[in-house]
């Protein structure tokens, strides 16, 4: 896949929807294209947006958009028309499906419209159910904050002193010894980071909670207790 292709996918990886050789492909691009870096720092806060959305309006919002889609890949009446109008309307089709091969990012972009429109309330951060901290010699310290969700958990990151290079992500391991990256960013100068990731895995269910750096060596360990 070329960049143009590769930048279509960001909306689909931050809600977590990729293949994985398609979330490696991407991870890789992300590694060496500031722009999608950027645009992925600030849709951070995507999934909390989307969280807060009733579930009736979103069913209400996807079968609009469903309806949408059948009615303008509908084939129009075979009848006589000027070569003219035929060139028109296929420029037209060209451009409904550019639109629905950016229907995430328009998505994304509604939801933090939404989350201005309700702000200061929406835009308050969720009050973590469960908050852990760890501290090493080297002056490195990382404040996880977990919040319960239907769908898993969202994690609160805030770092100091972190590595100044490469890309850092932090992953959750359950009880089962399974694993799923919550998130993943570039490393700031300053070492400091304020990030949200999620997991499909719940609270409960959580055993350790893991940064790791480039070379997926771990820099900090934060263990759950159970209960």
């Amino acid at each position: 896949m070329n960049g143009t292709e590769l930048h279509q996918l960001l909306g689909a990886y931050l809600l977590g929807g990729l293949e994985p050789a398609e979330a490696a492909a991407f991870e890789q691009h992300l590694a060496v294209c500031a722009d999608c870096r950027q645009e992925l720092d600030d849709l951070a806060s995507l999934p909390a947006l989307l969280d807060a959305i009733p579930v009736s309006d979103a069913i209400a919002l996807t079968a609009a958009a469903a309806a949408a889609r059948e009615r303008a890949l509908v084939p129009p009446e075979p009848v006589p028309v000027p070569r003219r109008l035929l060139d028109e309307l296929a420029a037209r089709r060209r451009r409904v499906r550019r639109r629905w091969a950016t229907a995430v990012a328009a998505a994304a972009a509604a939801c933090l419209v939404l989350g201005v429109m309700a702000a200061p309330l929406l835009n308050q951060p969720a009050k973590p159910d469960a908050s852990y901290s760890v501290e090493a010699s080297s002056g490195l310290e990382v404040t996880v904050g977990l919040v319960k969700k239907t769908w898993g958990t969202e994690l609160a990151v805030d770092g100091r002193s972190l590595p100044h290079d490469g890309t850092l992500s932090l992953w959750v391991k359950d009880r089962d010894g399974g694993e799923d990256r919550a998130c993943a960013w570039t490393a700031t100068p300053s070492g400091r980071v304020r990030i949200t990731g999620a997991t499909p895995v719940q609270l409960a269910r959580i055993a350790s909670v893991e940064m790791r750096d480039e070379q997926q060596q771990t820099v900090a360990v934060i263990a759950v207790p159970q209960g």
